[in-house]
């Protein structure tokens, strides 16, 4: 699979078999290949762990005791306070095409909280990726936290593992603490669940859309 099949295939996975593992040898040749990624003057700030097996559990455990009991969420990268108009407009349509797709109502408030909850159980993946860096450094680190977050999943998709970026996924940081041992020298950044995709589920045929070339891009000079 070469790089452009590996972009238009990857998708967010929603649904992972529950019972299917991915292999520690898998698992460690995502990660060689995916820290190829480039990096501001080679720092390679990444710091990474992955949560898997009775680990992952007891902290799915947690989160979703979290979710029933309406803890409020704590990431340590600040939620966006309030979006620009036209990307909170993007983020009701995808919510509408989403639920349209699953033949469910948007405006279903149970609805939609059934949903939220697949993000805290971590869509049933077997493995979960943190993503952390020093607490001193900047958004230029994140930047490059982004760029690696992309190579992981195309590396995944190169071998066949499906994945899902989620913000909800580092939404309780004391428990990734607690069950990892991340150091607080480093801030939890990010979170990418892995598994294999569930093809029976619905939620895994729907496919968010896209903006169009002429809506995003200026040229100049050509």
């Amino acid at each position: 699979m070469d790089v452009v099949d590996a972009m238009n295939s990857r998708f967010t996975c929603r649904a992972f078999k529950k019972d299917c593992q991915i292999k520690k040898d898998t698992l460690m040749l995502i990660i060689k290949e995916a820290t190829r990624s480039p990096s501001w003057a080679n720092t390679q700030p990444w710091e990474i762990y992955i949560a898997g097996g009775e680990v992952l559990e007891r902290i799915r455990n947690q989160y979703m005791e979290n979710f029933r009991q309406d803890v409020t969420i704590n990431p340590e990268v600040p939620w966006v306070e309030k979006w620009p108009s036209e990307h909170e407009e993007r983020i009701k349509d995808l919510g509408v095409e989403r639920f349209k797709h699953l033949g469910l109502s948007s405006e279903d408030e149970q609805v939609r909280k059934e949903s939220r909850k697949l993000n805290f159980k971590f869509f049933d993946a077997p493995a979960v990726v943190y993503l952390c860096m020093d607490k001193n450094l900047t958004e230029w680190s994140i930047f490059d936290l982004g760029s690696l977050s992309q190579s992981i999943m195309l590396a995944a998709q190169g071998h066949g593992v499906d994945s899902a970026p989620a913000v909800n996924l580092v939404s309780y940081p004391y428990i990734l603490r607690n069950e990892i041992g991340i150091p607080d020298r480093l801030s939890i950044v990010f979170g990418i669940a892995l598994g294999y995709k569930d093809r029976e589920n619905p939620q895994n045929t729907f496919r968010s859309s896209r903006r169009p070339l002429k809506e995003v891009l200026t040229l100049k000079g050509f």
